[in-house]
């Protein structure tokens, strides 16, 4: 089934707005005037619609592809995510290298929020992945996700908590990142909304990164926008843009 069936756009278009928009921290306004100057004629809204629904979805489709933690220790924090006004905490974890393992959007910073978020985290990792250290700051509710998590056989048992300050530069640095991209959004609408958006955020930050790298074979951002086009079955299969890449080498060489 075509997923850009009623759309009045191609998918090329469609993902070529909501590539842009997740990886470059634009306004919606500002990528309509980007689209107009290149001969696409689409209003704000109708770019925030396309954000929405295929935003997630990318995250969804490709997770196999950049979800692959390159390090068995891990780096956990939260950081504040505007609302409706309100604040609410987009929980986060990275290996040591800096690679995106997890992330979830709660409206609430407490035990039960950090539970759930390690939990997913873990549960989506095959077990040569799971984390054998998990460091976090000093916020006493880790200790009760993990101490719990550990009694439910749901967290590896000898997994390390450690709490010291400094190893989590680098998911700090991290999320100084993602709030570039956050930023020109001026805050958020309803939480459906925000979770969707940066779904969005986070696989781009993660395939410019580097995670994924498998899978681009140019290991460029033109090697990402084919990655995202062939999740969604637009342009040529992996081994169709094999045989090209391998085609042009040979003529090159010549």
């Amino acid at each position: 089934m075509n997923d850009f069936k009623g759309r009045h756009f191609s998918g090329e278009v469609v993902l070529w707005a909501v590539r842009w928009y997740c990886r470059y921290g634009l306004s919606y306004r500002d990528l309509e005037t980007m689209m107009a100057e290149r001969g696409v004629r689409v209003d704000h809204s109708t770019i925030y619609r396309w954000v929405q629904r295929y935003a997630p979805e990318m995250e969804r489709r490709m997770r196999w592809q950049w979800r692959r933690p390159m390090s068995d220790s891990w780096r956990v924090d939260e950081t504040y995510i505007k609302v409706r006004g309100k604040w609410t905490y987009l929980y986060r974890a990275v290996d040591k290298l800096g690679n995106t393992v997890d992330f979830y959007l709660s409206s609430t910073r407490n035990a039960k929020a950090a539970k759930r978020f390690l939990g997913k985290a873990i549960r989506a990792c095959k077990d040569w992945e799971k984390p054998s250290k998990i460091n976090t700051d000093k916020a006493g509710c880790y200790i009760q996700a993990i101490r719990e998590l550990k009694k439910e056989g749901k967290c590896p048992r000898d997994v390390e908590h450690r709490q010291v300050k400094y190893l989590n530069n680098v998911i700090e640095a991290d999320q100084g990142k993602l709030k570039q991209l956050i930023k020109p959004v001026r805050g958020f609408k309803t939480m459906r909304t925000a979770y969707a958006t940066i779904k969005g955020f986070e696989v781009m930050r993660a395939l410019r990164k580097g995670q994924g790298r498998t899978f681009n074979l140019t290991r460029d951002p033109i090697g990402e926008k084919r990655m995202i086009e062939r999740a969604f079955g637009v342009g040529p299969c992996v081994m169709t843009e094999a045989m090209t890449l391998i085609e042009e080498h040979f003529k090159a060489a010549a």
